[in-house]
């Protein structure tokens, strides 16, 4: 954050402290061309498979804050996991995953692991914007974009 560099890129078009109407219409028109459609729940399911060696899911919903994208909590899924497919193993996607994110982002991960060695997540700082990855189950990796300027209140949207 001592270099000043504001980086509110996110991934197709949206970014950190877009306003959540320009939000909403942009995601509009992504479902509308058959980019985004409807995930679990309020996610947002985008096919990202172009990025990964199978099929692989990203889902998405970001917090707001005065009514502005403050951070992208994601998580990633192999469309065709199975328990018993060693080939689609969450290691293997974590791997995938930070292979992407380098690759949309640029730079590369620290590895911090918890004191108990419990928790493992790959860390990567530019400017304002955060990136967190780590295992979210035995099937999916998580991957939160936080911008590191925005005030610590949440707002519900």
């Amino acid at each position: 954050m001592a270099s000043n560099v504001r980086q509110d890129s996110l991934f197709l078009g949206i970014s950190l402290q877009m306003d959540s109407k320009t939000f909403f219409g942009h995601c509009w028109e992504l479902n509308k061309k058959g980019v985004l459609t409807n995930g679990v729940g309020s996610q947002i399911k985008y096919d990202a498979s172009e990025y990964f060696e199978h099929d692989t899911d990203m889902f998405f919903y970001p917090k707001f804050q005065d009514k502005k994208i403050i951070e992208m909590p994601m998580h990633f899924k192999y469309a065709n996991w199975s328990l018993w497919n060693e080939e689609l193993k969450v290691e293997t996607l974590i791997e995938e995953v930070k292979a992407a994110l380098v690759n949309w982002y640029g730079g590369e991960f620290i590895k911090m692991v918890s004191d108990d060695g419990s928790k493992t997540v790959w860390v990567k700082v530019d400017g304002n914007r955060r990136i967190r990855v780590y295992r979210q189950s035995i099937s999916s990796v998580a991957v939160v974009i936080t911008d590191l300027l925005a005030p610590e209140k949440e707002e519900k949207s």
